[in-house]
């Protein structure tokens, strides 16, 4: 393979670019397990009628896993928001367009939400009787079968040469609540200090999608919960700091 250039560094993976393939290269300490389900996941994703980048193998190179898929040319959303920040509502716009567009898709054999949320939260850094109301109250909102994508950010779409929207980065893939997704979302610019662009979009997600803003809300500890168990030192904190019900009652 020869590596064109570096498209990204991310925790514990390098994406690199060969002609029309863009390689995902793991680091050697990256679980085999959570390779292949990311590559499933993504192949699964394929059934839908979203344009997502196609997954052409998986291997490995010099000692580390790596998914090989297609590449897409193109600028992310994020790049163009800093590019041309007088027409970033007009982007943030299409990004909530594209998030519920998304969420109209089922994708009948993801793992659900819920089971992984559970999971995490059982995993988090915080006192049984916390983890015990928040494994309450999980289990306590509507159960959905929509397409969610855990980390839906600007950063992972990509605008085509002929204005084509792709969504990348399928590794947190499930089928469950889209609010539930949405809070990931929100959180997500939230821990990058872009508050404003939280609001934002929050209210932008409610509006197009006739969501009461208190019902995302509700989802917001769990989300924080169950995302606290990964992530750098000072994110976990933040995302701790979120994982109180009582703020939310």
């Amino acid at each position: 393979m020869n590596f064109d250039r570096i498209i990204a560094v991310r925790n514990k993976k390098t994406i690199y670019r060969d002609g029309d393939r863009c390689i995902k290269v793991f680091n050697e300490d990256y679980s085999k397990a959570d390779v292949l389900n990311e590559a499933l996941n993504q192949a699964r994703v394929e059934s839908t009628n979203l344009n997502i980048p196609k997954v052409l193998e998986v291997t490995m190179i010099e000692g580390n896993w790596a998914i090989v898929s297609e590449y897409i040319p193109g600028k992310t959303l994020a790049q163009l928001m800093e590019e041309e920040p007088e027409k970033k509502d007009e982007y943030l716009n299409m990004f909530v367009d594209l998030q519920l567009r998304m969420h109209s898709e089922v994708c009948p054999t993801l793992n659900k939400l819920k089971d992984k949320m559970n999971t995490k939260i059982s995993a988090a850094d915080l006192d049984a009787t916390t983890r015990y109301d928040l494994h309450t109250r999980l289990e306590g909102m509507p159960k959905h079968n929509k397409l969610c994508h855990g980390d839906f950010t600007p950063s992972n779409v990509i605008v085509s040469e002929d204005g084509t929207l792709y969504i990348l980065d399928w590794s947190h893939a499930t089928r469950g609540n889209a609010s539930a997704d949405a809070a990931r979302t929100y959180l997500r610019f939230w821990l990058k200090g872009d508050e404003e662009d939280a609001k934002k979009y929050l209210n932008l997600f409610c509006k197009k999608s006739d969501t009461a803003r208190q019902y995302v809300e509700k989802w917001l500890p769990i989300v924080a919960a169950s995302q606290s168990v990964k992530g750098n030192a000072h994110e976990r904190e933040l995302l701790l700091t979120w994982a109180s019900v009582v703020d939310y009652e």
